[in-house]
């Protein structure tokens, strides 16, 4: 087969025989898949997102995902003071129209300190009237916004003004019930941030957010690193989710650096046999990329090809609102492909139909 980009924009997927002749690039080998799409990025190349991100820092953080693979994604601000998370917003509504940004993800501070992971449990707070409001500015001006919160931390009325302003409106990092879960789907959430991490878990009197989440048809996020979630596990809710699942890396500064170790909100964050964790030993996000995640539920959770790699590209592309434009190769969507090979190594990336990598 052959893919005809004209400019930025895929024109055509034609049998090689009826392809246009000249400014051919053959492929030798692997896989040639539409970018890669990340929904949860909290650094990159030596930068974490925080209270002094700017545009260009923002900029940086792009290109560093972009050498590995992924075209698009949502950087991630963890939780952190009102000040720094509209500074995050004002510099992501500055960066809108950048190569590789989707847009931003809010994860907390509106989340349940009982399942606080690596969040700093003295800014968790509920959400007032004047988030509420910085919010939904941020949701009308960015081209996507995820915001990820607790149920027990919101009320149903604000997750309904979120999801009207056009937030993607996420639970996690919660304790919840199943029937507060479905409630607050009920009121307008319509995705679900790392699914089994920092959330309660399925038990058989009990389902709790990971039960929910599992049974019912909104999309939800995983870490398939193999160490956030047990291989057997992802299996399950693979069986149980056949549509929906996508992978995010949850990546921090490390990506595509050989950073042994950096600060988190004043806190050592160690890097240390493909984890990074707090001091004390706490997960603090994930050592990982998008082909590595790939890798993972093909190699041993035992996903087709074709399952694993639209869960980041074409799952990711729909939850965002971006399906009719990236997330697959296809007549009219960005020219923005990845060559990955046998062993998921990316062997060439290209960005609105320029390689770059």
């Amino acid at each position: 087969m052959a893919l005809v980009v004209q400019g930025a924009t895929v024109t055509a997927l034609l049998p090689e025989a009826d392809a246009p002749s000249g400014g051919r690039v053959v492929l030798d080998g692997g896989i040639l898949a539409p970018g890669l799409l990340d929904l949860q990025v909290n650094g990159g190349g030596g930068r974490m997102v925080d209270g002094s991100t700017d545009a260009a820092a923002l900029a940086a953080i792009c290109a560093a995902h972009l050498r590995l693979g992924t075209t698009g994604i949502l950087p991630t601000l963890i939780t952190d003071t009102p000040g720094a998370t509209a500074r995050v917003i004002a510099a992501g509504v500055a960066a809108a129209g950048l190569p590789g940004f989707l847009g931003l993800h809010i994860e907390g501070p509106h989340l349940d300190p009982r399942r606080k992971g690596a969040h700093d449990p003295a800014l968790i707070r509920p959400m007032t009237g004047d988030d509420l409001a910085r919010l939904c500015d941020a949701a009308r001006a960015l081209p996507a916004l995820m915001v990820t919160l607790a149920p027990e931390a919101v009320t149903a009325d604000q997750i309904a003004t979120l999801r009207a302003a056009g937030a993607v409106v996420s639970l996690g990092h919660s304790d919840c019930t199943a029937g507060q879960a479905r409630a607050a789907m009920a009121a307008g959430a319509g995705c679900v941030t790392h699914l089994f991490n920092a959330m309660s878990q399925m038990g058989n009197r009990e389902a709790g957010l990971v039960g929910a989440a599992l049974d019912c048809a909104i999309p939800a996020g995983l870490i398939a690193d193999g160490i956030h979630v047990a291989v057997e596990v992802m299996r399950i809710a693979c069986a149980a989710k056949p549509e929906g699942l996508f992978l995010v890396s949850d990546c921090m500064a490390v990506a595509g650096s050989g950073l042994t170790e950096f600060t988190l909100g004043g806190r050592r964050i160690l890097r240390q046999d493909g984890r990074l964790t707090l001091e004390d030993g706490t997960l603090a996000g994930a050592d990982l990329t998008l082909p590595q995640a790939v890798g993972v539920m093909v190699g041993r959770v035992g996903l087709p090809p074709e399952r694993a790699l639209a869960m980041a590209t074409s799952v990711p592309a729909a939850v965002i609102g971006q399906g009719g434009t990236r997330g697959h190769l296809l007549p009219g969507r960005a020219a923005d492909m990845v060559h990955l090979g046998a062993d998921w190594a990316v062997r060439g990336v290209w960005q609105a139909g320029q390689r770059v990598g």
